[in-house]
């Protein structure tokens, strides 16, 4: 009788503690992710960082403005700000200069990953400057273009891999 009532007592805490330790899958908004991947022009996985390309999916097609920081206009930094800030909670310095001295870790293209910046020579009528954008996947990378405004672009391109710097880890 001893050993029954233990062994019961036993079995109800073991359905307890298995009961209390279940976990829920996490929420997708399956919707939004569709959005994100047709204004982004790419398929976005499980795996991936949902919640960058939905921030990044509603910055798409905002206009270049020197000094912008917000929908109304934006430059490259100014994204790279909002982007972080939105989706890591992280709050980068406000110029590219300073984005860059403070990365962690600097990365060569190969060793790219989600989420990284990504920093380029832009050269100007008037002066040579450094470009930033968020490294997304599959070579392709967000940024704010003085000529056509918020886009996604390919590392792949001429231009880009001529006038690549680095890439750089914030995390």
């Amino acid at each position: 009788m001893k050993r029954n009532l233990s062994y019961t007592i036993t079995m109800l805490c073991l359905a307890a503690i298995l009961a209390s330790c279940g976990s829920s899958a996490p929420r997708i908004d399956y919707q939004a992710l569709a959005q994100a991947s047709i204004k982004l022009g790419m398929d976005i996985d499980r795996q991936d960082n949902h919640k960058l390309y939905i921030n990044a999916a509603r910055w798409i097609g905002t206009p270049y403005r020197p000094g912008g920081n917000n929908a109304q206009g934006i430059d490259c930094s100014g994204l790279t700000t909002q982007l972080y800030k939105e989706t890591y909670r992280i709050h980068l310095p406000r110029n590219t200069s300073k984005q860059k001295f403070e990365v962690q870790r600097l990365l060569t293209i190969d060793e790219l990953r989600e989420g990284d910046l990504v920093f380029f020579n832009s050269h100007t009528s008037s002066k040579k400057a450094t470009h930033v954008g968020i490294y997304l996947k599959d070579w392709k990378f967000i940024h704010a273009s003085s000529s056509r405004g918020v886009i996604v672009s390919s590392l792949l391109e001429d231009y880009y891999k001529e006038h690549w710097i680095c890439g750089g880890r914030y995390k």
